[in-house]
């Protein structure tokens, strides 16, 4: 088939498209924002991309369009298609009838955790001799790339809450047939699409209803919102739980953290009983949880257990999280994702953790939609904490651009 992609530079876009190459169609796209680093993968993938956006670009008839979820109407190739009545398809319908359907699927989904979790479970599988096929959202740097097409029966992807196309306003994971689903936790975010945190606890019900009864639904336990959610299922939740986290009342809990010559050590515990003794690269409690998760759902589709130890002790980690980008006179340059306030403020945790004696300064940058509204500042304001050794007086700016930006810690 010949797909061709309207915004095939977005991160997941641009994935597929090297996906679907790879399964032998001819794949073409467009957009109007052209920069690496996924132009210049789709440049060394040979996939042709077409600058700014014109009906001229689905001359010939492509056989399906896809439309990326940033793409509105009055788009010129939207306007295009509809009026030629082109078949046309959002990213996680292909994803679903060309990748998942028919192979065993793991969907990792939560508010925090997503790209990291998704990456471990795939380096955990592949070290099992899985083989799986994966599409992350980020560079898993034990691959190098953000994708992988193969033969096997086994499909990782991360689970996105945002919505799908603009005639599909419905989250994108709803459409990927999970056999193991992971939501790591349940946070409002998204203040574009959701009203309140209500309306994101619904999009995560459904998300949880997905699971077949052969399935399991692995859930972190130290989010209150999780089991508040899980708790309105009642006795309607037709599949197997495995819970997960640091509380007491978790099936599979992570004990005795501990950070120490460069490694965090950590020992699981299932049903009260130790289970096996772990080390990790990776710095923070919160990405012990993404590595419990991660273990449960390797465990679960049989991964041996000192395989599992063996793959998470090599594990790196993914571009932009935590990320040492160099150092120049004794001052190391960290690059990291974090937008929203709970993830800016375990980041930087678990770098003071890394860090105990050195001074931290944080840079922040308001990338995503939620962190330039009003709606988080306080939330902002005491997520900087682990920065402020010399002052906890904040830079705001005056008049209307305040609901545009958020407070940024002057240490």
């Amino acid at each position: 088939m010949h797909y061709h992609l309207i915004g095939i530079c977005g991160t997941a876009m641009a994935s597929l498209a090297g996906m679907l190459q790879a399964c032998g169609h001819r794949v073409t796209g467009s957009d109007e924002n052209v920069y690496p680093p996924m132009s210049t993968m789709l440049s060394e993938l040979g996939i042709k991309v077409m600058r700014g956006y014109s009906p001229a670009h689905l001359q010939p008839a492509p056989d399906c369009v896809i439309v990326g979820n940033a793409i509105p109407r009055g788009n010129p190739e939207v306007e295009g298609a509809l009026e030629r009545k082109l078949l046309y398809r959002s990213l996680p319908e292909v994803i679903k009838e060309e990748f998942v359907r028919g192979r065993r699927s793991l969907v990792v989904a939560g508010t925090h955790g997503k790209t990291t979790t998704t990456s471990i479970a795939a380096w955990l599988a592949d070290q099992g001799g899985l083989n799986p096929a994966y599409l992350i959202g980020g560079i898993a740097q034990n691959f190098g790339v953000s994708f992988r097409v193969t033969g096997s029966d086994y499909f990782i992807i991360e689970g996105d809450e945002y919505d799908t196309a603009y005639f599909d306003k419905g989250p994108k994971f709803m459409h990927y047939l999970p056999e193991l689903a992971i939501v790591n936790n349940i946070e409002f975010d998204h203040a574009d699409i959701y009203a309140d945190l209500a309306a994101i606890k619904l999009a995560f019900r459904r998300f949880m209803n997905l699971v077949p009864g052969n399935g399991r639904l692995i859930l972190g336990w130290d989010c209150p919102e999780v089991r508040n959610v899980v708790a309105s299922f009642g006795q309607k939740l037709f599949t197997q739980i495995e819970t997960f986290g640091t509380s007491p009342e978790a099936r599979w809990q992570a004990r005795e953290i501990v950070y120490a010559e460069g490694l965090t050590h950590f020992q699981i515990f299932r049903e009260g009983e130790s289970w096996a003794e772990f080390r990790t690269s990776l710095i923070g409690e919160f990405n012990v949880r993404n590595c419990l998760a991660a273990i449960i759902a390797a465990d679960a589709w049989g991964v041996e257990r000192a395989a599992i130890a063996t793959a998470l002790a090599s594990f790196k980690s993914v571009s932009r999280r935590c990320e040492i980008r160099g150092e120049v006179d004794g001052i190391i340059v960290i690059d990291d994702f974090a937008h929203h306030p709970t993830a800016v403020r375990e980041t930087l945790t678990a770098l003071r953790t890394k860090f105990p004696e050195r001074r931290l300064l944080a840079i922040f940058e308001p990338r995503s939609w939620s962190s330039r509204l009003a709606v988080f500042q306080d939330d902002y304001a005491s997520a900087f904490a682990p920065t402020m050794l010399l002052s906890r007086r904040f830079l705001m700016p005056a008049g209307p651009l305040r609901k545009a930006t958020c407070s940024i810690p002057r240490v």
